[in-house]
């Protein structure tokens, strides 16, 4: 699979997100001097996914991450390897952030976190490194039921310089980020549950043979940057909610903020198990 363009990389996505083309313009725009060494295209596939436009559930980062939670991904996944390819090849070059993040929603998911347990975080997920960022309504809020994260991350991205709202201080995690749950306080209408980045056993994610130029850069992990994925058929089981969007990225420059850092029901958890997927 080859490295090209946003341009290009977006054209596939054009019928399942008719507006992408235009915001895919506007982030290129605003990328004309990326940080990091970054190409432009590189910068600007970054950005897009932190945009968010109306209607909401046709975000590039809403339909990406239902997408790479529903059961047939591996299917679904097929429109976006291009872009895929561009996204992961900027991310693999930022270096890895050792660090603690928190992320909010306003749901009460502590049913779903049991101590000891490993989960499954399927899709990109934003987060932030500064807490204050989630007492905004827009994220976590003061009132009514919420759970905010406190994660204990290894391979965190920071891509402040390449957000759409660089001052809220995000950080991405890759999608299939293995979490070991540490602990859990109740306090009332607020559940804050501790996650420990872990690695998992065997890969969650396997590499598509790419045709074409490799990565400039190679993963600081040690492992090659193989910029598309099939999700790995590992023995799982999956539980998820049925909200119809996930809100958690940045709105565009057309529409107000539509919460960058909270997880919605969308969010699926895995728990490794000897059970194949449900």
């Amino acid at each position: 699979m080859p490295l090209v363009s946003l341009e290009e990389a977006v054209k596939p996505l054009v019928p399942i997100l008719p507006d992408v083309q235009s915001h895919a313009y506007i982030a290129k725009q605003n990328c004309k001097k990326p940080a990091d060494k970054l190409t432009q295209d590189e910068s600007a596939s970054i950005m897009l996914y932190t945009m968010g436009w109306e209607p909401p559930e046709e975000c590039l980062y809403v339909v990406l991450n239902t997408t790479l939670r529903a059961t047939d991904r591996q299917q679904k996944l097929k429109p976006w390897y291009l872009f895929l390819r561009l996204f992961l090849n900027a991310l693999f070059r930022l270096p890895l952030l050792p660090t603690i993040a928190y992320r909010g929603v306003k749901l009460d998911l502590s049913s779903r976190y049991i101590e000891e347990e490993t989960i499954v975080w399927w899709g990109f997920s934003s987060c932030t490194t500064s807490v204050g960022v989630l007492k905004s309504e827009l994220f976590l809020g003061k009132t009514g039921n919420r759970t905010m994260f406190t994660l204990h991350c290894k391979s965190a991205r920071d891509i402040r310089r390449h957000s759409f709202y660089p001052v809220e201080d995000e950080v991405l995690l890759m999608a299939a980020t293995q979490f070991k749950v540490i602990g859990s306080l109740d306090q009332g209408n607020l559940h804050i549950i501790q996650l420990e980045e872990t690695t998992p056993p065997f890969p969650l994610l396997q590499p598509v043979p790419i045709v074409g130029s490799l990565p400039i850069q190679s993963n600081p992990s040690g492992d090659s940057i193989a910029t598309l994925f099939d999700i790995s058929k590992e023995k799982s089981k999956t539980h998820s909610n049925k909200s119809p969007i996930d809100t958690h990225g940045a709105a565009a420059s057309t529409t107000k903020k539509t919460g960058i850092n909270s997880i919605t029901s969308q969010m699926s958890d895995v728990k490794i198990s000897a059970s194949t997927n449900e």
